[in-house]
């Protein structure tokens, strides 16, 4: 039996994608060339993306950028190869030279990325110094930035509206701000406590559909709970149990925006056996009933 190695360019389970049409964009341009100088193309989040891989043998057009937040990955642009790891960030400059990116095949990455174009992206890319050969660059936990890309991403799910277009394309600047000026965006870990909380937060983010307990995420670090839970209020302002059920609410926002997934999914998909007990959590913390938000959310 021979050995086949797959090879996907999305489909993965959890995955987000949006493609923005040509004609979109060339529809507003005739309205005001200059006012989009740089512009969204594609923007998506691949989380353990098995088996991911992409060639462009001529380049490409757009601007590539992709954060990995977990496991590792490799790319080759011209004839150089580089490896990318959680917590780096790749600027890959529009070029016509050969590209090719994929996902280790042991340690799958899960990305954050944008394409993003315009009339003069090379004048753009020497202004900021994008250079092609820089190779990934570490970067501490950016949550602004993932934040940030929902932003832009239930944007765009809205539809392609002026205001909606405008929004994602003000965000862009924002969101690429948070990793070319680090300093001015992120509170860089100062002490050990911080980076505790910071891969808890990491690791809350990656379980949604688990039911973590204090006593969970203090062994991970070889902590107390009641020491860890000090820590954790101190830093966050929140207790962690509260944090992590804060981040289920948020996940919950997005797939309450999807007409098509039912609310007792959407419980499911965040560890919540029973959808009744799961609306009450939601109401106590969004104010409302997941049917009322699916509502004025869709107005």
């Amino acid at each position: 039996m021979s050995n086949v190695v797959l090879k996907r360019r999305d489909g993965f389970e959890g995955e987000k994608f949006i493609s923005i049409p040509q004609k979109v964009w060339k529809d507003v341009s005739k309205r005001d060339p200059s006012f989009f100088q740089i512009f969204i193309t594609h923007i998506g989040y691949f989380p353990r993306a098995h088996f991911h891989y992409r060639e462009r043998r001529k380049g490409c057009e757009d601007n590539i950028f992709f954060y990995c937040l977990q496991g590792k990955g490799h790319y080759i642009l011209d004839d150089k190869r580089y490896e990318v790891v959680a917590n780096q960030y790749v600027f890959i400059p529009a070029t016509d030279k050969y590209i090719r990116y994929w996902a280790d095949s042991d340690d799958p990455w899960t990305i954050y990325w944008v394409h993003f174009s315009g009339d003069n992206m090379n004048g753009f890319n020497s202004f900021l110094n994008l250079d092609a050969h820089k190779g990934p660059v570490s970067i501490p936990f950016n949550n602004k930035a993932i934040d940030i890309w929902h932003n832009i991403f239930q944007c765009l799910e809205m539809g392609y509206s002026i205001e909606n277009l405008c929004n994602a394309n003000f965000c862009l600047y924002n969101f690429i701000a948070t990793f070319l000026f680090p300093e001015s965006h992120i509170t860089v870990a100062k002490d050990e406590s911080t980076d505790v909380i910071t891969l808890t937060i990491v690791h809350m983010r990656a379980n949604l559909d688990k039911k973590l307990t204090v006593e969970d995420m203090a062994k991970q670090h070889n902590l107390s709970s009641s020491y860890f839970s000090i820590l954790f209020r101190k830093s966050t302002g929140m207790p962690p149990i509260d944090y992590f059920i804060h981040l289920k609410m948020q996940k919950a926002c997005q797939l309450l925006y999807s007409d098509e997934t039912k609310i007792k999914n959407v419980a499911m998909e965040l560890g919540y056996d029973d959808p009744y007990y799961f609306s009450r959590i939601f109401k106590k913390f969004m104010g409302t009933s997941p049917e009322q938000y699916r509502l004025t959310a869709k107005r």
